[in-house]
């Protein structure tokens, strides 16, 4: 690394967020020797994992059961251990790239302005919530309606308490994980109302967090209206049949608080600005075999990317990014490339592209709920290997590792399509 005058710094690398994506693709570049700088707008490492006081983290990572902070902290020891730079309370505003590739970041940091000149970045700032504007939830606007992950802070890092009779709406981890911290508090929590007709979130979250504290779970149930002036009083409940709302069925739970669990956004409003093309489907980037998007030498990773459910997960794909970047900086280059498709019942793929020459990790998820099923790997009409599923379900991540073994015999070209499909 290299530090000028008037707050200019020149680096081989540098990774936007310092959450476990961004720190497991910083020690990944840092061991392949080369500097690389972490940019985090928080004045801590770690990012959600701070506030997730909950067990269940690590048992793939590091083979034992972790609170998020405790997560967190096994990699900010390594960070600190590693030659990484950490620029912490720093905000990237936008990135460029000129004619010869490099890039240039641009921040506000306690410094005042930062500029930071390097030739690779990975990407990892995360998601964000959809909140009740997100899901158009009519009624009136009084206080009391809160995000689940907001109502997460607010009681494990501020303790503060956000009610006493709590309703969560949607049914993904973090509302499950809410509504049992809730009820532990001496919140009494009146139910959790999920639109579709199978819940959002992990399984073991539906047994540990609902049936183990008898919250009930209304499937197939709408919230069609917010009650209250001040404060909430309630909410209204609508059933479905068919994916048709019956409002003659409509009942109203008094409650007030209302806590939104209606799914993640991967936090993508740098990459639109600087110009990386973004999947439809996932909202993240897309992006190769190497995880490296339509903008040469940057790469994405974690839950900027996709959703995950398991952060571990994240720092496996996100070690791999790491990787990848640093063979991009040694200048080498990938051979041909095929297409990934998601085929019937898939509802993404990514990555979108597979290199055929190496071992993949691809991950993808079900648009069903649905027991003892088969993924087929499919070009045209030829299945070339088949994955038995006990079960999938959409809140559930598939994840397959397809090798050159996978393509022998096959004629491939980059119009090739290899389709994904149950």
């Amino acid at each position: 690394m290299k530090e000028l005058k008037n707050n200019v710094i020149e680096i081989d690398s540098v990774v936007i967020g310092g959450g476990a994506a961004g720190m497991a693709a910083a020690l990944a570049l840092d061991e392949q020797g080369f500097s690389c700088a972490i940019i985090e707008r928080e004045d801590h490492l770690g990012g959600i994992l701070m506030q997730c006081i909950h067990n269940g983290f690590g048992l793939h990572e590091f083979k034992e059961e972790l609170t998020g902070p405790e997560f967190a902290e096994r990699f900010i020891e390594k960070v600190k251990k590693s030659g990484v730079k950490v620029y912490l309370d720093t905000t990237v505003i936008n990135f460029s790239v000129n004619n010869e590739g490099n890039k240039e970041i641009h921040c506000v940091s306690p410094l005042g302005a930062l500029k930071i000149k390097c030739r690779a970045i990975i990407l990892s700032m995360g998601c964000r919530e959809r909140n009740r504007g997100n899901v158009r939830i009519p009624g009136s606007r009084p206080a009391g309606v809160y995000t689940a992950g907001l109502a997460q802070r607010l009681i494990n890092i501020e303790g503060y308490i956000p009610g006493k009779e709590v309703v969560v709406i949607g049914s993904g981890d973090i509302g499950l994980i809410m509504a049992r911290r809730c009820s532990w508090i001496g919140c009494k929590v009146k139910a959790v109302v999920e639109i579709q007709p199978y819940p959002a979130g992990l399984t073991r979250n539906i047994v540990q967090c609902l049936n183990d504290f008898d919250i009930p779970l209304y499937l197939s149930s709408q919230t069609t209206s917010i009650f209250g002036n001040d404060r909430v009083e309630g909410i209204e409940v609508t059933p479905m049949e068919n994916g048709v709302l019956v409002p003659e069925k409509s009942f109203r739970i008094d409650c007030d608080t209302v806590l939104l669990s209606v799914g993640l956004v991967p936090e993508n409003e740098l990459s639109k600005t600087a110009g990386v093309d973004l999947d439809s489907i996932t909202n993240g980037p897309s992006v190769d075999s190497g995880l490296m998007t339509n903008i040469d030498g940057v790469f994405a990773c974690g839950n900027v990317l996709h959703v995950h459910d398991l952060v571990d997960w994240v720092c496996e794909e996100s070690r791999r990014a790491g990787q990848y970047a640093a063979a991009w900086l040694r200048g080498e280059h990938k051979a041909m490339q095929i297409q990934a498709k998601a085929g019937s019942l898939i509802r993404y793929v990514t990555p979108a592209k597979i290199a055929p020459d190496r071992e993949n990790h691809i991950y993808m998820r079900s648009m069903v709920v649905k027991n003892d099923a088969v993924l087929e790997l499919r070009i045209g009409d030829r299945v070339i290997r088949t994955k038995k599923e006990r079960r999938v379900q959409p809140s559930e991540m598939i994840n397959i590792k397809i090798g050159p073994k996978d393509f022998e015999g096959i004629n491939l070209t980059p119009d090739t399509v290899l389709e994904f499909c149950l």
